[in-house]
């Protein structure tokens, strides 16, 4: 067929391939050109109508249209949601399941790691340098006599100094130090600083009690005398790591231990169609089993947060939903944008109008069990089953506060496109549509494409990605792994001013 319709009261249908001139859509011929992907009116809409797709508003009629055009930038207007919230009204609990297993990393204090790296965490910019040079040392050579290690990885990022010593920004950068420093997925790790920035490290230690030991340790550039002595004892440090991490072996442990990121970039029309559906649907296996799906990007779910709220386990889970949509509402507003200033040109040109639209395929990624937990960016997660964290839509700042929060996988859906990766939580890709998986075949771990090319059921492509959660969990690779990506995704959010 040329064009699908996904609920009988929605006013445009999505072309599944490039469409002339006159090719009857429901009984009206199209007016112009349409590109795959990209909608097209079913009846007649006046000057402000309401767009409907997936049963939902998707922006307004910003001039006269007739079925049969093309529905998009050129015709469609935004506008800020005014919604009146429901909480708990549409709870669908998953069926309870057992017995699911991974074979994963055990760690004292009873998580389990998905991967074994050691990592070296910079406080300030200003040691990011010390940091990369310790860990390239490490080569895949000298770390041959340790085959539980996957790597030493040095997460360096652009801030810690020049900031506030309190407020959203220092807090949200310190939770990220935090959750790196005590992830499941890092057998050690190794703190290094400079010694007079913002995000002091001993601050730190102070507010979360971490303690140092064979497989923690901190370091100050200041304090050792220099760059080249940093590095020498950065080197000496981990090196006395190595056998330590080493004696972590996978064992079989449940599939509730798998905290799984949500995530989506280079979305085009197809995602909330196939790959974020299918996702979706994965998710809900992965719940049953008692484990946690991690939804975030607020920005993303934006006209879409109403079905949510009503999936809240609680109205106070849900009310913290809404309170993170009115702050990002005042924060784009005090900064002069918008909300619809997401999605991007690239989103656009994959058939994409606005944020309204994007985000209803976007919230499709948590699949349809009740929401149990709202979390600030980068803090714990602690509830399992269907939990959000606040974040920006921009993806490595996102994964990170994702991972920052416990994430040991990532599962990230793509329609344009996608190179990204993640340390120490490894990422898997699922292509939206066939074309584009098989240009990026090197980059994409699944095609749901063939939800579409190949008639491929939303339970069997969410088996599917369901079960390769599990192989990578054990230690398979994915693909955006096997390349090397992860050393340069780590961006923590910045909030606030630089000073």
């Amino acid at each position: 067929m040329s064009f699908i319709r996904l609920d009988p009261t929605d006013t445009v249908v999505t072309a599944t391939g490039p469409l002339e001139v006159g090719v009857a859509v429901e009984g009206a011929p199209t007016r112009t050109l349409i590109p795959s992907g990209h909608k097209i009116a079913t009846q007649a809409m006046a000057k402000g109508d309401v767009i409907r797709k997936y049963a939902q508003v998707i922006g307004y009629a910003a001039q006269d249209i007739a079925a049969g055009d093309h529905v998009h930038t050129h015709n469609v207007a935004f506008r800020n949601t005014d919604t009146a919230y429901d909480f708990g009204t549409n709870l669908r609990p998953a069926t309870p399941a057992t017995g699911d297993t991974f074979m994963g990393f055990r760690r004292e204090n009873g998580d389990v790691g998905t991967r074994n790296y050691i990592a070296i965490v910079t406080s300030v910019n200003c040691s990011a340098t010390a940091a990369r040079m310790i860990a390239a040392h490490f080569t895949p050579e000298r770390l041959s006599d340790y085959p539980n290690v996957d790597g030493v990885v040095a997460f360096v990022h652009g801030t810690g100094c020049g900031m506030g010593g309190d407020g959203e920004g220092f807090e949200a950068l310190q939770r990220v130090m935090w959750g790196y420093a005590k992830h499941p997925n890092h057998a050690a790790v190794l703190m290094v600083g400079l010694g007079c920035e913002m995000n002091q490290i001993d601050w730190l230690l102070e507010a979360y009690g971490l303690k140092q030991g064979p497989l923690f340790q901190t370091m100050n550039i200041q304090s050792v005398a220099g760059l080249r002595r940093t590095v020498e004892i950065g080197i000496e440090k981990v090196t006395a790591m190595l056998p330590l991490a080493n004696a972590f072996t996978r064992t079989e442990c449940p599939a509730s231990a798998l905290k799984v990121a949500l995530q989506c970039g280079g979305s085009d029309a197809w995602s909330g169609i196939t790959a974020n559906p299918a996702l979706g649907y994965a998710t809900d296996l992965l719940v049953a089993q008692g484990g946690t799906g991690v939804l975030a990007e607020t920005p993303e779910i934006y006209g879409a947060e109403h079905l949510l709220t009503a999936r809240a386990a609680d109205r106070a889970t849900g009310e913290r939903l809404v309170g993170l949509i009115r702050w990002w509402e005042d924060y784009t507003a005090r900064n002069k944008g918008s909300m619809d200033n997401n999605p991007s040109p690239g989103n656009k040109a994959g058939g994409l109008t606005t944020i309204l639209e994007k985000s209803l395929g976007a919230a499709a990624k948590g699949g349809t069990t009740p929401l149990t937990g709202v979390y600030k960016y980068a803090e714990p997660v602690r509830a399992s089953g269907f939990t959000f964290m606040d974040s920006p839509g921009y993806d490595p700042a996102s994964v990170t506060g994702q991972i920052a929060g416990g994430c040991n996988l990532v599962c990230f859906t793509t329609g344009r496109g996608s190179a990204f990766g993640s340390k120490p939580a490894p990422t898997i890709k699922l292509a939206t549509n066939t074309e584009m998986y098989g240009r990026m075949i090197e980059d994409m771990d699944i095609n749901a494409g063939d939800m579409l090319t190949a008639g491929v059921s939303l339970e069997d492509k969410g088996r599917e990605i369901y079960e390769m959660f599990l192989r990578v969990a054990s230690g398979e690779m994915s693909k955006s792994e096997a390349q090397g990506l992860g050393d340069y995704e780590f961006v923590p959010w910045q909030i606030g001013a630089t000073m």
